[in-house]
């Protein structure tokens, strides 16, 4: 395989027609297998020589602008791998990584290319030609004819760097555009709780003058969502809170650990977790203790904080009151798990899900512009957002895979 080139268009006869100018002497073949379109392309150098393009085409059941939670085409679960592969690699250019995350949830067909029997000189002119035709983004093994990395990278259209697994990057900004027929086309499907809630958020970002960004999408409707429920909420918080300490210097990791299996949470805890667990450094600390916002967030999804506050100063986990909380010294958490019968409805968790949505889409606009958002806190937003995100089941993602996309 050469490469495979991902466009928010859909592109099947264009893609036919461009190679069919740099090649107009091959022999075309058209078939459908598995769900792909192919296109297999022959060109005969002589009666004993030829050479062979292969491409397998396939396209999402419904185009948008975003992926939708559900798995509504085998491209739609192959593009939720594709965002959290991308979300996971460092890089030395978080604007771009930003927006080629963007990019990403915009995209609605896909097709790889190979070469079999021989090279096709003309090839990386028709790979550049169809990436600027359809506004694509490549992913692209490494010795190919368009290779810019010794390992697995992706392209633009100009076949430019955008991010490889080592983080590095060759260009300083990434074109994102959306179709106004598909963006209608969503607009008039959203059913009436999404609307007011939207209208309702972007109130809030103006009364205290936080840039809106009017063309952001709504969150899912009630209909579409499927809460996390009571029970494993309740694991959830019970598992963190008890991290948590270690991050705050309370217990130590070996009390942690024996504490986690006593009271059987050790399987509710995350492999991250587990292996901050084996080895909590400094640093892993100060970043795992900013999960006592999305603590706070669970036990308010569980009703036992009254409200989230506005992100502009930290939680204290300490004004929880301590019959309502999980974990503590020789308390058992099985009491508070088997205690949770309920959570707050979706239309409350979905209004604060919208909220910091928008909350984060500002701070993250802030930050890929170089400057730093006032009024809020940017790592209190993302948090939370987080956990509103797992609580939601946004794209079927274990916790410690959530994305939090703006």
């Amino acid at each position: 395989m050469i490469c495979t080139i991902y466009s928010h268009q859909h592109g099947f006869e264009n893609i036919k027609e461009i190679i069919l100018s740099h090649v107009p002497n091959g022999n075309v073949l058209l078939s459908q297998e598995d769900g792909f379109d192919i296109i297999d392309i022959t060109i005969e150098d002589s009666p004993s020589s030829s050479k062979n393009i292969n491409i397998s085409y396939r396209e999402r059941l419904k185009p948008s602008y975003q992926i939708p939670e559900i798995d509504d085409s085998a491209l739609t679960a192959n593009l939720k791998g594709l965002y959290g592969f991308v979300n996971s690699l460092p890089t030395v250019n978080e604007k771009v990584k930003d927006l080629f995350l963007h990019k990403i949830l915009t995209l609605n067909c896909e097709f790889t290319i190979t070469q079999e029997n021989g090279e096709v000189k003309e090839l990386a002119t028709i790979i550049k030609n169809i990436a600027q035709e359809l506004d694509a983004v490549l992913f692209v093994e490494p010795e190919t004819v368009i290779s810019k990395s010794s390992g697995q990278h992706f392209l633009d259209k100009n076949l430019n760097l955008i991010i490889d697994t080592e983080g590095n990057c060759e260009i300083e900004t990434l074109e994102v555009t959306i179709s106004s027929d598909y963006f209608d086309a969503d607009q008039n499907q959203l059913e009436e709780d999404q609307l007011l809630r939207k209208e309702k958020n972007e109130q809030i970002l103006e009364e205290y003058n936080i840039k809106i960004n009017r063309n952001l999408p709504c969150v899912e409707s009630e209909n579409e969502t499927t809460l996390r429920t009571p029970r494993e909420i309740a694991q959830r918080v019970s598992a963190l809170a008890v991290v948590n300490l270690v991050a705050f210097n309370s217990i130590s990791e070996e009390e942690a650990t024996d504490y986690l299996k006593e009271y059987n949470l050790w399987d509710f805890t995350t492999d991250v977790e587990k292996e901050f667990l084996a080895n909590p450094t400094d640093d892993k600390k100060a970043q795992e203790s900013w999960k006592c916002e999305g603590i706070w967030v669970l036990m308010w999804a569980l009703q036992k904080v009254d409200t989230l506050d506005f992100p502009d100063e930290f939680c204290d986990l300490e004004n929880i009151d301590p019959d309502n909380y999980p974990v503590g010294q020789d308390k058992d958490p099985t009491i508070f798990i088997d205690s949770i019968v309920s959570v707050r409805s979706k239309s409350e968790i979905l209004d604060a899900n919208d909220l910091y949505y928008r909350f984060n889409w500002a701070c993250v606009d802030e930050r890929i512009n170089g400057r730093e958002i006032e009024g809020i806190n940017p790592g209190i937003v993302y948090e939370r957002q987080y956990a509103l995100n797992w609580l939601i089941n946004y794209m079927d993602q274990d916790w410690d895979s959530v994305s939090c996309d703006t």
